[in-house]
């Protein structure tokens, strides 16, 4: 018996003896992944039970705004499917006839508010009587014989879209016609922008406005205020345009207008000479920039101009091209070509768009833009299909420049 329990003591010797064959760092490494895993599973069942109690949540409440619904005697009560698309023809009616320019339309009260208004329109679309105008503008005129001088003030607009009295400004051109062989070809005498409005429904601008005309311009001249939404990232959409030809301005006499805002329209301040050539081996369109007409109401020599080429093709704009810089004269030679590549198939439905700039010191000025293209006006189009039927040949054309 001594001797068993002293082989058991030997045994229990040798085991304390034994070691670990791995190190201690792998060790406190197998400890650390350990605990890491533990804190893992407990963050996925945290989340799962935040997940679980929002589930909760949502379904309480859609019970209850059923419940409420039900009480009130809406639920279950729905619209015949024949009423539901009379009525949504009915609202797009009214929202394509708010559009439609050319109608008499008489202004809206100053006291009504926004929910009236929208009644109203929504009322009157469905008697067949013309929707409310999209805005009025307010603004006094006064010219000075002496000084030679049109003053504009007091410029205040209402009843603008509630889309667009966020920011609002006015942009304010005066136009003098000038006789040529171009149909309706304007000069832009000079142009201004007014502050920008923030959160008004009714925005009062308070700026003046001084402009040097002469007696002997004013029956030629046409003074153009546009309603624009303000935008510091984007181009800025214009919400109509007020004009006022000059020719009845009486001297000495302030006269105020309140006029409802028109859809806006385009001048003609000049023309430009465009080539096109189409290459459908390489899937590209030749782009010439030959010539430029413009009007200019003082000296513009020491100023440089420069034309921007954009072509846009499934509503993809590629990527634009510019001109080198040349001297602002009535007549602009750039004599420069631009290449385009074209993406399958060769429908070649696309537009060009030219722009021409006036290059100031700190800003550039828009002189005009061409638009030319399959969906464009009769000349533009025409133009497009005989680049189209004349493969690699340029088809040179004159197009006016709008503004």
């Amino acid at each position: 018996e001594e001797q068993d329990k002293i082989q058991k003591r030997s045994v229990m010797i040798d085991l304390h003896s034994l070691q670990m064959p791995f190190s201690n760092t792998w060790k406190y490494g197998i400890l650390a992944l350990a605990i890491l895993l533990l804190l893992v599973a407990l963050t996925i069942l945290t989340c799962q039970i935040c997940q679980l109690q929002k589930c909760n949540r949502t379904r309480k409440s859609k019970y209850w705004e059923t419940v409420i619904k039900a009480e009130n005697g809406i639920l279950g009560k729905k619209m015949p499917p024949l009423l539901h698309d009379t009525t949504k023809q009915s609202n797009a009616d009214t929202q394509a006839s708010t559009l439609m320019p050319g109608r008499s339309q008489k202004p809206c009260s100053f006291s009504e508010t926004p929910q009236g208004q929208a009644d109203l329109s929504s009322t009157s679309s469905d008697l067949g009587l013309p929707p409310c105008s999209q805005g009025t503008l307010k603004f006094s005129l006064l010219y000075c014989i002496e000084r030679c001088e049109l003053l504009l003030t007091g410029l205040e607009a209402w009843g603008l879209p509630r889309r667009g009295c966020a920011e609002s400004t006015i942009r304010v051109r005066l136009l003098r016609q000038v006789p040529s062989h171009i149909p309706g070809l304007q000069c832009m005498v000079q142009e201004w922008q007014s502050q920008v409005v923030k959160n008004c429904n009714r925005p009062a601008f308070g700026d003046h406005f001084v402009f040097s005309l002469k007696d002997t311009e004013l029956e030629k001249s046409t003074l153009k205020l546009e309603v624009q939404r303000f935008d510091k990232y984007s181009r800025c959409a214009v919400l109509g345009e007020v004009r006022v030809t000059l020719r009845e301005l009486k001297a000495s006499q302030s006269l105020v207008l309140c006029k409802e805002l028109q859809k806006t329209t385009k001048d003609v301040v000049g023309e430009v000479l465009v080539s096109l050539k189409c290459l459908p081996i390489s899937q590209r369109i030749e782009v010439g920039l030959l010539k430029a007409k413009t009007t200019s109401s003082g000296s513009t020599a020491e100023k440089n101009v420069y034309a921007r080429i954009d072509v846009f093709c499934r509503r993809h704009r590629e990527k634009h091209q510019k001109s080198r810089p040349r001297a602002h004269t009535p007549l602009i030679i750039f004599n420069e070509t631009f290449l385009f590549h074209m993406p399958e198939p060769a429908a070649w439905d696309c537009t060009v768009l030219v722009s021409i700039y006036e290059m100031a010191s700190d800003s550039r000025h828009l002189i005009g833009q061409a638009t030319l293209g399959k969906r464009r006006a009769n000349e533009a189009a025409d133009h497009w299909d005989l680049m189209i039927k004349s493969i690699r040949q340029p088809i040179a054309k004159w197009h006016p420049l709008l503004i």
